[in-house]
């Protein structure tokens, strides 16, 4: 090996310290993007909440879903528990419900029909209005204006939809 001057061992030394950041740089990247609060699996989502300091019913339902994309059913349950009150098992059906594609009632009408608790109606107390799985939104949203239920049709709306408020309440006012 012939004799190395000065210059060579300085362009050496440069390359090796290049390299050596290099590799430091992305350590520290990956550390970083391991360490983000977004990948704990225990923190909750945050949920934009309504005029009454709830979540609206999009708001639950996006969280779900994002959840649910990720396949953390678990968590998912225990966000619709945490946030509406429901008991096990009526969000289980709620998640359940979600997941299959199909349009679960919204959160707000299964506790009040006395499925908090432990997913089962009250003794003695039916619901005021009929579940209609597979009817149409109109369909629902009628059946609730015809028992005095307007508020909960435009909560049914905005859950299935996505639609603003405003936007919610002419849809249910044009519905006859």
């Amino acid at each position: 090996m012939p004799n190395l001057g000065p210059t060579e061992l300085l362009i050496i030394g440069l390359i090796l310290l290049l390299v050596f950041g290099a590799v430091v740089t992305v350590l520290v990247l990956l550390a970083r993007r391991a360490a983000a609060p977004s990948s704990s699996p225990l923190s909750a989502p945050h949920l934009d909440l309504g005029p009454k300091g709830r979540p609206g019913p999009s708001d639950l339902q996006g969280q779900v879903r994002a959840l649910l994309g990720q396949r953390k059913k678990i968590q998912a349950i225990k966000l619709v528990r945490e946030q509406t009150g429901l008991g096990l098992a009526a969000a289980k059906k709620y998640v359940d419900d979600l997941e299959a594609g199909r349009f679960p009632e919204p959160p707000s009408s299964l506790s009040r029909h006395g499925l908090a608790h432990q997913g089962f109606p009250d003794r003695g107390e039916a619901p005021s209005a009929p579940s209609y799985h597979g009817a149409d939104l109109a369909t629902r949203v009628r059946d609730l204006k015809a028992s005095g239920r307007v508020e909960q049709a435009v909560f049914l709306v905005r859950g299935e939809t996505g639609m603003a408020e405003s936007d919610a309440w002419r849809f249910v006012d044009s519905i006859g």
